[in-house]
Order: C-alpha cells, then sequence, then structure tokens
C-alpha cells in the first residue's frame, strides 16, 4: 500500500517561510518522479516542483523559481518543498504526488496539506 502523507503547512505572513515535507512509504521510489502540486480555492491544481528520486533533476513553475526548493532525503523516503519569500498568492492545499518513470501520469497523492499566507 504506498502512502504520501504531506506536513508542514500552516499559517504565515507574506515574506515568511515554510517547509512541507513528504513521507513516502509502501514500495521503492527509485524510479519514480516526486512532485509538488497545489489547488488555490477555485482554481485547477497547478504543477509546482519536481525532482526525480534517483537523480538531481528537478522542475520548477516560473512562479516560484528562486524562491521554492524541492530536495529529498533518500534514507528517510522523504521528500521536501522549502519555500521562501512567500506571498498571498501562494496560498493554496499542496500535494505531493509520485509518477514512475513509465507512467504518463501521476500515480500516488498525498491528501494535502494547506498553506495559507496573510498579507
Amino acid at each position: 500500500q504506498v502512502q504520501l502523507v504531506e506536513s508542514g503547512g500552516g499559517l504565515v505572513q507574506a515574506g515568511g517561510s515554510l517547509r512541507l515535507s513528504c513521507a513516502a512509504s509502501g514500495r521503492a521510489f527509485s524510479s519514480y518522479l516526486m512532485g509538488w502540486f497545489r489547488q488555490a480555492p477555485g482554481k485547477e491544481r497547478e504543477f509546482v516542483a519536481s525532482i526525480w528520486w534517483s537523480s538531481e533533476g528537478t522542475s520548477y513553475t516560473d512562479s516560484v523559481k528562486g524562491r521554492f526548493t524541492i530536495s529529498r532525503e533518500n534514507a528517510k523516503n522523504t521528500v521536501y518543498l522549502q519555500m521562501n519569500s512567500l506571498k498571498p498568492e501562494d496560498t493554496a492545499v499542496y500535494y505531493c504526488a509520485a509518477k514512475n518513470i513509465l507512467a504518463t501520469r501521476y500515480d500516488y497523492w498525498g491528501q494535502g496539506t494547506q498553506v495559507t499566507v496573510s498579507s
């Protein structure tokens, strides 16, 4: 049973920082792409960042480049999203997801964690 469990969300003032964690379990993820997505009220879910489990390759949406950093800690099977210089428009539910290298879309999703940035 694959599980992705996010944590670290909360309320922060604009300009502040948060670090989200995604603890993965239930299988080996060495051939997986790990991603962070977010969904704001009334909007569609959007891609934020991704990282390959077995390499240093990362990708970010333009709006978070230079502010967010995705990383992983293989020994703990955990992926992180460090979010700095937060803006009110970053307010959303943030989801962790995993996609097998052979898959066309993300296979597994976490339950989400709320991030609220006040102005």
